[in-house]
């Protein structure tokens, strides 16, 4: 049965096609293929052999200085000082598990909770963002007495076995759980077509009271809505601000849970708050978070309700080995410090709209770019077959990516056409690698068919 392809595959390097790169990155790729499994992928057409990293900034094996475009893991800059400090220094120290008491995963949890709605006044650590959203659907099911389960046509929120059932973006090989149901991804670019204005905080919430109501036709019990409030996988879905608050009400009515998965939108990416779900001026029940938590140190974390928790909490024994270790509180306590200290919240919103004022100046006129959209340091380019139709062209999304990878800027894409160029640079971006990148941006530009 043929199987759609998924986002993760569309600028992957395809296996075997070594014989047109330099020896020593084809040798390097040969031995890779050798011993890792299938499933990993290699980003470009020529992969890159990466070995160092600084800031906004990477460097390959032959000193060649890349700027970083797509990393939101390494969130306040690769191998920030402080960062790599701080890890140095609880690694010399102690690293063991959570049944023992220690002072810092408290005056972390106290420090993270208070960045959060006052109703979120519990949290739980995990290693990955997958483990946050694994625990959270069990944690909501726990609460509900429901299995049931909404997640955007496009969304990815992990690799458990849970997690890829509610993550259509790893395409069609990989089933939905019975209990999942897809909402379509809030597209106003293209939900506008029709003609008309339509009122984007309403026609998405009808489309969750449908699915809602199809669970329950089904003899299923509704239990979470798990969402990333930028929609990230589907394309980069910001705004208008607050338009997701009516399907949360739609949620709230149904007996469910809102869980806010901020992997991506956490952690002062916007610029306009710190969490991405306070841009719509909802509560969540339960909020995961992962990777940016702690600059690519393994660390993740389920934020809940207490009264949410409880159901599973007084029933289920839950222990991750390695969850909240010291040496990833430390990481997680420096990224949480160098936020505030280097005001990249401010930073992130002020450079971002450079960033898409910028990328629209460039692109003026250009009938292959069809919508600019973003918040903060998070920008998604729609790249269309023409401004009519409005049809994904995912060739010229991968083309522009290769390209600027040509230039030395990494990115890539997302999207259900696979046509969205996604722009996430580390919070570290700085006006200089603005320009740098705007520079590169219109010069690939101006070498497509206009």
């Amino acid at each position: 049965m043929a199987t759609r392809s998924t986002i993760m595959d569309t600028n992957s390097f395809r296996r075997g096609a070594t014989d047109e790169l330099p020896e020593s990155i084809r040798r390097l790729a040969a031995r890779r293929e050798r011993v890792l499994g299938p499933s990993y992928r290699l980003f470009y057409r020529e992969p890159v052999h990466l070995v160092r990293g600084e800031g906004a900034h990477l460097y390959d094996a032959d000193g060649q200085r890349y700027l970083d475009v797509y990393n939101n893991v390494a969130s306040v800059g690769h191998c920030h000082p402080r960062v790599v400090a701080a890890v140095q220094r609880q690694a010399a120290a102690l690293n063991t598990h959570t049944r023992y008491l220690h002072e810092a995963i408290v005056d972390y949890s106290e420090d993270l909770l208070s960045t959060l709605p006052d109703a979120i006044d519990q949290v739980m650590f995990l290693c990955t963002g997958s483990e946050a959203n694994d625990l959270a659907i069990r944690v909501a099911q726990a609460y509900t007495g429901g299995t049931g389960v909404l997640v955007t046509s496009e969304a990815y929120h992990g690799n458990t076995a849970l997690t890829s059932e509610l993550s259509p973006a790893l395409g069609t090989a990989q089933p939905l759980g019975r209990d999942v149901r897809t909402v379509p991804s809030p597209d106003a670019y293209r939900l506008g077509l029709g003609g008309g204005d339509v009122d984007l905080g309403l026609w998405f919430a009808d489309q969750v009271a449908a699915q809602i109501a199809d669970l329950e036709r089904h003899g299923t019990r509704f239990a979470a809505f798990l969402a990333d409030s930028i929609f990230s996988s589907d394309g980069v879905f910001p705004d208008p601000l607050g338009f997701l608050a009516p399907a949360i009400e739609v949620v709230h009515r149904a007996g469910g849970v809102f869980v806010a998965d901020e992997v991506q939108p956490g952690f002062a990416r916007t610029g306009q708050a710190f969490w991405g779900f306070e841009r719509h001026g909802v509560v969540p029940d339960l909020v995961t978070m992962g990777k940016p938590m702690g600059n690519g140190i393994p660390i993740s974390a389920l934020a809940a309700r207490s009264e949410v928790l409880a159901a599973f909490g007084d029933s289920i024994p839950y222990f991750n080995t390695f969850g909240g270790n010291p040496v990833s509180i430390a990481a997680a306590q420096a990224v949480l410090d160098v936020i505030r200290d280097e005001e990249l919240q401010a930073h992130s919103a002020r450079l971002g709209a450079q960033l898409s004022a910028g990328l629209r100046a460039a692109s003026a006129g250009h009938p292959l770019v069809g919508d600019i959209r973003g918040a903060g340091l998070y920008v998604g380019v729609d790249i269309v077959t023409d401004p009519v139709s409005r049809r994904p062209d995912q060739a010229t999304a991968l083309e522009i990516v290769e390209r600027l990878r040509e230039r030395h800027v990494l990115t890539s894409v997302c999207g259900a056409g696979g046509n969205v160029l996604k722009l996430r640079p580390p919070l570290a971006f700085s006006p200089a690698d603005l320009d740098v990148f705007l520079t590169a941006y219109e010069e690939v530009l101006a070498t497509l068919p206009t």
